[in-house]
């Protein structure tokens, strides 16, 4: 794909490409009609990271909302206790572009009507909170939730993450999609973030010969717990973690029968790359002995810069 091209350019040639099966096609129907009378409210509340929330919870509401005929509400993200990160919807994503590029679809706003929240003292902690289970087929929601959404009109799904399999039918596939590649579109900020980093690059590329690699380190005390590794930091990292697992998952690793074996984890590379071991990496590849490290505020990536001398 060329560099080069704009971004809806560089998007439209991904279709023109074959695999085994056959032709790729997009996945994405847009309706043109209006939609039927609302069954109702569904407010859900996004846990985990930034791709878990936008895969996970956002395309998965707007999915199970469109084929309950409900309105949703702008998903909530969860304030993290590991990242601390106080980030709303409308400081990730475009919040007026998501709402009307699925309003032929999904009825979607940033606010619940004030006559239904007084019956809740305008408090979204006392609307009925759905403990769903991670990966609950669409036909649960259709048997089970509706009900409750048409005799309540507002319910909280909490959390969200893996609430919805992905075996589903296409029109629930066909909203999903919808979602995440024409609905989600980055904030300002955000866009014009990337745009001076891939500026730049490009910049540094022509001047200097020099070349990139984006590396996702995904090194966060939460996944080095969950993962069960073991990145010799001794005791005192052993005991931050058993702490980090059982603050995060309450039990889950201490069940009755559960064996934790580090060293059988990182021999099947189930262990994620510690900041040691990346410049390591990069090296067996055969990449320069020089090379600058840059990590963007905004983004959990650890972008390493090789520059050739």
């Amino acid at each position: 794909m060329d560099a080069d091209n704009s971004s809806a350019d560089a998007l439209s040639t991904i279709w023109k490409h074959s695999y085994k099966g056959g032709e790729w096609r997009s996945c994405v129907n847009k309706s043109s009609g209006g939609l039927p009378e609302s069954n109702g409210y569904i407010y859900v509340e996004a846990n985990g990271g930034l791709n878990q929330q936008r895969i996970l919870v956002i395309c998965n509401a707007v999915a199970v909302a469109g084929f309950l005929n409900a309105t949703l509400l702008i998903p909530n993200f969860h304030f993290h206790s590991i990242w601390r990160d106080p980030s709303k919807f409308g400081d990730i994503y475009d919040e007026d572009y998501f709402i009307s590029t699925l309003e032929n679809d999904v009825r979607v706003v940033d606010k619940i009507p004030l006559y239904l929240m007084e019956w809740f003292d305008h408090n979204m902690t006392n609307v009925y909170n759905f403990r769903v289970k991670a990966w609950s087929s669409i036909h649960y929601y259709e048997e089970v939730v509706l009900r409750r959404l048409l005799e309540e009109k507002v319910i909280r799904i909490s959390p969200f993450a893996n609430r919805l399999s992905f075996d589903a039918p296409p029109a629930v596939q066909q909203l999903r999609c919808l979602a995440n590649y024409e609905a989600l579109r980055f904030s300002n900020p955000i866009l014009t973030l990337g745009e001076a980093l891939v500026s730049r690059m490009k910049e540094r590329s022509v001047n200097h010969g020099g070349k990139y690699v984006s590396v996702h380190l995904r090194f966060e005390e939460d996944m080095v717990a969950f993962s069960c590794c073991v990145c010799d930091g001794g005791e005192q990292e052993e005991k931050n973690m058993i702490a980090a697992r059982e603050r995060g998952w309450k039990g889950k690793f201490t069940k009755p029968g559960r064996t934790i074996c580090p060293g059988a984890i990182r021999l099947n590379g189930k262990c994620p790359l510690t900041p040691l071991e990346v410049p390591w990496t990069t090296r067996v590849r055969l990449l320069p002995h020089r090379f600058k490290i840059k990590q963007p505020n905004l983004m959990h990536e650890l972008l390493i810069i090789v520059h050739e001398k």
